[in-house]
């Protein structure tokens, strides 16, 4: 019997990939929850929420409020027909985050690799190198973690999308797996960051190949509306609220920037050129400017071969410009007569960001540099092939560490190895030590806490939610404008004393929170108090008129007394860095 070795030299890629996907595995599984969690829009928002939606048993539930922001409806918190939500259902907060955090980079890795094999076609075998680190460098991307797998799930629906449209032998009992893909699809998605634009490309495409083929793509078209039957089926509860709820939220109300056509394009090129807000995928340090040499080489060989029909039916051009159109709409989103006139057009979509069409463009700059590797793996020349597997290779080592929001790994990292080189801490907080848990079941336990209601001062209202607490404050893009209003006057002090903090809250308002008198950020996340001014600015009746039982301070407010709330039981705990006042009303 022949004995089968392992070429690691032809295998090398393999090696390369296992390696780094160990080190990201090992580091967290050895610091687990003293691992360096992003908190901007992460700990202190989607983390929070979804641990109360399972301490309160509301995951599944109907008709009912969710104790934040004196209660709000459940609906508003995200589906429970979500895979990334799946993982809060069925496990700890914890466990759950880095679960969905494998996932995304699963996603990536097995969506590039099915897309590109569906492509490739017989010469597959041939790309597996750039295919996989490719791949890989994709599911690395450092985005907004809640939906991390809508990111890296996208060329999993343009295969399922290809697949059909190319479809010619079967029948219609050959298509029904497709079919049923596309329609599920939305379980790894999101409508509002994703699922709106790939429905508006896909549309698009139709238009297109109708043109192109003189026939009507009938599959292709079944497909596009399955995928809109399948939002509407798995996010239930957000078109529930968009087209039913009767709710004024302070969507109505929400002002974004506004420039001028000018302005507007100059926004539109650097989104181009670095990634937007959420979606760091680092494709500005290494892919785009392989892609842009690229394309001049490519076009010009096609110029001078006399070639120039091919210029637009290259694939490396056509998702080219496919990223020039995501970045001009990401641009035009702050133009006010464009943004304006949707809105009138359609006023379901006052205050939603139709700028997020560029969160499709990290998808794209990866499958640029995956086509860049292919055609130079196929000129078939040692030279080309070792500049491939370096451009590769590099767009992987820089997305896992650079130091961009989200790269988790990055910041464990750091901040652990300053730890130990060191002996002493940086001022950024652990997952636990952000939580600090035990010290807030000491506090619960030592007040007889039976779920009245109470605001934070001093830290992020979402540590509050995550341990049990019932909370006027918090954090979510969408709650009753009533409320807001509510919520005006009792911060109405610190509003008075700060015209930005006042316009901040007033065009968005999407962090309700209690303020200082002089400082604008009092949710501080650091381990030591970032903010000097420790009077607490408040209208105590209309606080009062909202229930407040509680007041959980992360500093001595120095105006207590002023304000009638009397001395504050103060609670330390081995275990976290925070010393905790709190102040009954």
């Amino acid at each position: 019997m022949k004995k089968t070795t392992f070429d690691f030299k032809k295998h090398w890629y393999i090696i390369f990939v296992a390696a780094l996907l160990l080190a990201q595995a090992l580091l967290f599984l050895i610091f687990r929850g003293d691992s360096y969690i992003q908190v901007h829009d992460n700990l202190d928002l989607f983390v929070p929420h979804f641990t109360a939606l399972k301490n309160n048993g509301l995951w599944f539930a109907h008709n009912v409020d969710l104790p934040i922001l004196h209660g709000v409806s459940r609906d508003l918190f995200g589906t429970e027909l979500s895979l990334y939500n799946l993982m809060f259902i069925l496990f700890p907060p914890l466990f759950a985050y880095f679960a969905g955090y494998a996932l995304k980079i699963f996603f990536g890795i097995f969506s590039t690799y099915i897309l590109a094999k569906d492509v490739c076609g017989a010469d597959f075998e041939n790309f597996r190198a750039p295919v996989l680190v490719c791949g890989c460098a994709y599911g690395l991307i450092p985005v907004f973690p809640a939906y991390g797998i809508a990111f890296t799930s996208i060329p999993l629906i343009i295969f399922l999308m290809r697949r059909i449209y190319l479809h010619k032998e079967g029948g219609i009992k050959a298509l029904l797996p497709l079919y049923l893909g596309v329609f599920c699809y939305p379980f790894l998605s999101y409508f509002s960051y994703h699922g709106f634009f790939i429905l508006a490309w896909v549309t698009i495409s139709v238009i297109v190949f109708w043109i192109k083929d003189k026939k009507f793509p009938l599959k292709l078209f079944i497909a596009l509306i399955l995928l809109g039957l399948g939002t509407v089926c798995f996010e239930y509860r957000l078109f529930k609220e968009m087209l039913f709820g009767d709710t004024v939220t302070i969507r109505t109300i929400m002002v974004h920037d506004s420039y001028n056509l000018g302005g507007s394009l100059l926004a539109a090129l650097g989104t181009f050129v670095n990634p937007a807000f959420h979606e760091q995928d680092c494709h500005s340090f290494v892919i785009l400017p392989v892609t842009l040499i690229a394309l001049v080489i490519v076009n010009v060989r096609y110029i001078r071969g006399k070639k120039k029909d091919m210029i637009l039916k290259d694939p490396l051009n056509i998702i080219f410009i496919m990223i020039l159109i995501n970045s001009l709409i990401y641009g035009l989103y702050f133009y006010k007569p464009v943004y304006g006139l949707v809105e009138k057009l359609i006023p379901q979509l006052e205050g939603f960001n139709f700028g997020r069409t560029s969160f499709l463009n990290p998808c794209l700059w990866y499958l640029e540099l995956l086509i860049i590797c292919i055609k130079l793996y196929r000129f078939n020349k040692l030279k080309s092939v070792r500049w491939a597997n370096i451009a590769a290779c590099a767009a992987l080592l820089v997305t896992m560490f650079m130091p961009q929001m989200y790269n988790d790994f990055y910041y464990t990292a750091y901040n652990q190895a300053y730890r130990l080189i060191k002996h002493k801490d940086t001022s950024y907080l652990n997952y636990n030590e952000f939580y600090s848990k035990e010290l807030f079941e000491e506090i619960k336990k030592d007040l007889d806490y039976k779920g009245e209601w109470s605001a934070a001062f001093g830290f992020h209202p979402g540590i509050l939610d995550y341990n049990g607490f019932s909370t006027l404050d918090g954090y979510l893009g969408m709650y009753s404008l009533d409320y807001n209003t509510k919520w005006r006057a009792v911060i109405a002090p610190a509003l008075e004393g700060s015209p930005s903090l006042k316009q901040y809250f007033y065009d968005w308002g999407a962090r309700v929170c209690l303020y200082s008198g002089s400082d604008e950020n009092t949710y501080s996340h650091t381990r030591e108090i970032s903010f000097n001014d420790h009077r607490l600015m408040v209208d105590m009746s209309a606080l009062k008129d909202l229930e407040c039982s509680y007041i959980i301070s992360r500093v001595e407010i120095t105006n207590a007394a002023e304000l009638g709330l009397g001395s504050p039981k103060v609670y330390t705990n081995s275990s976290s860095p925070y010393t905790i006042y709190v102040y009954s009303l």
